[in-house]
């Protein structure tokens, strides 16, 4: 079983930054890869970034490219997500998920199987 708390979340201006985080529980973490996505109301859920096992792989949403920095640290078991000049539209709950066994390095929700609660992240204008 793997848990994840996601943590960071809150309320910035246009243009501010948060770094979200996400510690995730379980002795193979290291073999895990981990994603976010996020959720706007009324609105699917969409990938935001993903990072495989080893740090070696990353993939971005082209919506999210040069602002937002997916990371890790396995000594931590915790992911993380960066994001700088947030807008507006960056309104959602992000959710960070973990891929688990011999799968290949996915950006949909169908390739992830456990998921947290999620932290609530609001730009005001």
């Amino acid at each position: 079983q793997v848990q994840l708390v996601e943590s960071g979340g809150g309320l910035v201006q246009a243009g501010g930054s948060l770094r979200l985080s996400c510690a995730a529980s379980g002795r193979t973490f290291t073999r895990y890869n981990m994603g976010w996505f996020r959720q706007a109301p009324g609105k699917e859920r969409e990938f935001v970034a993903a990072i495989t096992w080893s740090g070696g792989s990353i993939k971005y949403a082209d919506s999210k490219k040069g602002r937002f920095t997916i990371s890790r640290d396995n000594a931590k078991n915790t992911v993380y997500l960066q994001m700088n000049s947030l807008k507006p539209e960056d309104t959602a709950m992000y959710y960070c998920a973990a891929q688990t066994g011999p799968v290949v390095f996915g950006t949909s929700i169908y390739d992830y199987n456990y998921w947290g609660q999620g932290t609530q992240v609001t730009v005001s204008s």
